[in-house]
């Protein structure tokens, strides 16, 4: 599978490649929690509780020594925790720094990992019968080195003797003061402005990804939080039909869709309601009376109009929305009913 693919689980909007990417430039686990619940930044697009608003994610910090994990989470509900993704930074004997995020399987399937790339430095060979200003005089053989990881500003700053450990205070319904919940965008609009971000990094399933430090991933599990109404939405297949590919990426709501009827703000005085309707509503405006009756005559064009009118406001409400009680049904921002 390639990393284009959806998935097809809650894990399509928010991608983890995006997410390492943000990691990686951050200079702080506190910056990188905000910059990636900001809706200016375009990252996240999680909606966990199926409410059609962005859920705020918090940045759990554990270490073991030079072993890092950095969990990213939701609180669902006031009583359930959901782990969405764990980065993993590691340095091993050699001083050698890894870095991995991991996605959970309840929202991206089993082994869905992503790092950054690696880049092949190609072999030089000396030409004794060179004879030209700049000669190579050393063969060198190639080697693959890990790109950037050391000298990002996270890696940096968490094994820079000035590193504090972050303990975000935020919990279910308590949240920063930057965060304002923003509705979910269209799937494929998230992804087409996030693909960006995929350049430096290669995963996702299907690949020859691993885990670097299994030792540091299989401690991170044993306190794995998961939670029920997740795997119930996911089973009952409501992140499927409430998948933000089919909701419209700004919201029509119901000022945007085109009237089927006329209100009464559009009516004009004394009685000529039949010129301002639509030609498309079956009305008075048919009726040779709705024209040419005099003006004394209008309290019983408005009489029949007012019934028409209410049988035709009935009718227009069911077809908008495909079933009666339209009215009772209609809501801005393209949103989900709970």
């Amino acid at each position: 599978m390639s990393d284009t693919a959806l998935l097809g689980l809650p894990g399509d909007n928010l991608d983890l490649y995006a997410v390492l990417d943000l990691f990686q430039k951050s200079k702080t686990i506190e910056e990188f929690e905000k910059s990636l619940n900001l809706e200016a930044t375009g990252i996240n697009n999680l909606d966990l509780d199926l409410d059609n608003k962005v859920d705020f994610i918090k940045v759990v910090t554990k270490q073991d020594k030079d072993d890092f994990t950095f969990v990213l989470q939701v609180a669902v509900t006031e009583k359930e925790t959901q782990d969405v993704a764990v980065i993993l930074v590691s340095k091993d004997e050699d001083k050698k720094i890894t870095m991995q995020i991991v996605g959970d399987p309840d929202l991206y399937g089993k082994d869905f990992i992503v790092e950054p790339k690696t880049a092949a430095t190609p072999a030089v060979t000396a030409n004794p019968a060179y004879t030209g200003a700049d000669p190579v005089t050393v063969s060198v053989p190639a080697t693959t080195t890990v790109v950037v990881v050391e000298t990002t500003p996270i890696v940096q700053y968490v094994y820079s003797p000035v590193y504090v450990p972050y303990y975000p205070p935020y919990h279910y319904g308590y949240y920063p003061p930057y965060f304002a919940a923003f509705t979910v965008m269209a799937v494929g609009i998230y992804h087409h402005n996030n693909y960006y971000h995929h350049g430096g990094y290669y995963g996702g399933h299907g690949g020859t990804v691993v885990i670097h430090n299994e030792n540091n991933f299989n401690n991170y599990n044993n306190s794995r939080n998961t939670s029920n109404t997740v795997n119930h939405n996911k089973a009952s297949g409501n992140y499927s039909r409430n998948n933000a590919s089919t909701r419209p990426s700004a919201g029509t709501s119901a000022s945007n869709r085109p009237s089927t009827g006329t209100s009464a703000s559009t009516r004009q005085s004394g009685g000529a309601y039949a010129s301002t309707r639509p030609s498309t509503s079956a009305s008075a405006s048919n009726k040779s009376s709705a024209s040419t009756r005099p003006s004394s005559s209008s309290s019983a064009s408005r009489s029949n109009y007012s019934s028409s009118s209410a049988s035709r406001s009935t009718g227009s409400s069911r077809s908008s929305y495909g079933g009666g009680g339209g009215a009772s049904r209609s809501y801005s921002g393209g949103g989900r009913r709970r």
